[in-house]
């Protein structure tokens, strides 16, 4: 296991190794992480942690009422989070690596990261401008039956988008190639299916890819099932991640 420090991103979605997120990075703490990667020497990599926040918010709950429309917002690299901001967070994300930085003329940022590797949160510093935090990176283990419970998964998943295209009233595009590799398959498959964060995240920490290949096997199953009861449902891409704010 490989200790790092990395900058800490938190968001209210989950990051997959071996998938992209375009991030557009607007708020003061992560323009200045930003500023920071384009500062590494070229072959350096830009890495930071992307973590999911528990409640789903990157803004801290309101008291009881209307807020006070005259209080100065709060500021600084844990602001939103609470004086203690590991508790904010859940306890495994993943590691990002920015491909690209644009710096835009509104000194906004365009990112396209891609995830790598799995880590569990140790500890988080708030010292700085932006959010830091010592972590655990976690190797990927098959576990017992992965290349099976791969199969399965496949055929689980086909029928999975023809349910909700079906639901949504819309042609199924060409399939697209799916990966081999048993773990390359169950993250996407994990951050393809239409499901909440909390889901994603019970996925994104599965101690290895046999149970997150049982976890999605039962998933798909499940959701093809309610999927075919119902006339519609809402519009969702299934192969792409959105532009995520902070």
């Amino acid at each position: 296991m490989t200790s790092a420090r990395l900058p800490l991103f938190p968001l209210n979605t989950v990051l997959f190794p071996g998938l992209v997120m375009p991030l557009n990075v607007f708020e003061q703490r992560y323009r200045a992480m930003m500023r920071d990667l384009l500062a590494l020497p070229e072959d350096a990599p830009r890495r930071f942690g992307v973590i999911a926040i528990r409640d789903g918010r990157e803004v801290a709950a309101t008291a009881v009422g209307l807020p006070d429309p005259t209080a100065e917002p709060e500021r600084g690299a844990a602001a939103g989070f609470g004086p203690d901001p590991t508790k904010s967070f859940h306890a495994v994300g993943c590691i990002a690596d920015a491909a690209t930085i644009r710096k835009q003329k509104d000194g906004t940022f365009e990112v396209l990261a891609t995830g790598t590797t799995r880590f569990e949160l140790r500890s988080v510093d708030s010292s700085g401008p932006y959010l830091t935090a010592e972590v655990d990176e976690l190797d990927e283990k098959p576990g017992d039956g992965a290349g099976a419970l791969a199969s399965g998964v496949v055929r689980a998943f086909r029928t999975y988008q023809k349910r909700l295209a079906g639901a949504r009233e819309r042609t199924l595009a060409a399939q697209q190639e799916l990966p081999g590799e048993p773990s390359v398959l169950s993250y996407l498959v994990a951050a393809a299916a239409v499901l909440d964060t909390p889901a994603k995240q019970r996925l994104l920490q599965a101690p290895d890819t046999a149970t997150r290949l049982a976890e999605e096997l039962k998933m798909l199953r499940a959701e093809s099932a309610v999927i075919g009861k119902l006339p519609s449902l809402p519009a969702v891409d299934l192969t792409r991640h959105p532009t995520s704010p902070n």
